[in-house]
């Protein structure tokens, strides 16, 4: 995932080198592989394996001793709850914030909702244009854009949490979590589109919505 591999960088261009490289330290081979697994337990609904693989993850990264290390997990692990549309402070970065970069710092503002023109610069590329977007017309397009799954999902999340998503954001955002087969963020974005319907008075779409939530949730009607 896009994400991922922007956090974790340094790991993955050792794991890429050619065979006169040293292996890479255990640290890092254990702390790549534990983000990508609580990444996707955490989309497809296992708490469980996402809090074990977390805590795996945390643990060999503040091994360095590195803030910047840890703080990125924290982040990624904030990203994918946004991604899933739980609008919560990001406890893990904030009780590090003091040593974050002002990359980090960007990228937190960002989740939160409330990045600034200045921080849209320092933010990973994909979500630049959207954070930087003049109007919610123009960052609803800015998301659309985003090729990535997982970023495109956060970023639909960010517009959510800033009130600033369209229908065609909730309808990109169901379409990018049932393609993954991520079952967290469907059914949060499905239970979001089917309050609109309901709200607008189209029960029949409403109840529609709804099977396609109970289908996913494996509840029998």
């Amino acid at each position: 995932m896009t994400i991922n591999r922007s956090l974790l960088v340094l790991a993955a261009a050792l794991l890429a080198g050619c065979g006169n490289t040293p292996p890479a330290p255990d640290w890092q081979l254990t702390a790549q592989s534990s983000v990508e697994r609580f990444t996707n337990a955490y989309l497809t609904g296992n708490s469980r394996v996402e809090d074990a693989d977390f805590r795996r993850a945390r643990d060999a990264l503040a091994s360095t001793g590195q803030a910047s290390m840890v703080l990125r997990a924290e982040l990624t692990r904030c990203a994918t709850r946004v991604a899933a549309l739980v609008f919560e402070d990001c406890a893990g970065f904030e009780q590090l914030a003091q040593d974050a970069s002002p990359a980090d710092r960007a990228y937190a503002a960002y989740l939160a909702g409330r990045a600034t023109s200045a921080d849209a610069a320092l933010l990973p590329e994909q979500h630049r244009a959207a954070a930087s977007a003049t109007s919610d017309t123009a960052a609803a397009a800015a998301v659309q854009a985003i090729a990535d799954p997982l970023s495109k999902l956060v970023a639909s999340g960010v517009l959510m949490r800033a009130g600033k998503a369209t229908p065609q954001t909730l309808a990109d955002a169901v379409d990018v979590a049932s393609t993954q087969g991520w079952r967290r963020p469907l059914m949060a974005w499905l239970g979001v589109q089917a309050m609109r319907a309901q709200q607008a008075g189209d029960t029949a779409e409403a109840q529609r919505l709804q099977r396609r939530i109970d289908l996913a949730t494996g509840k029998k009607s």
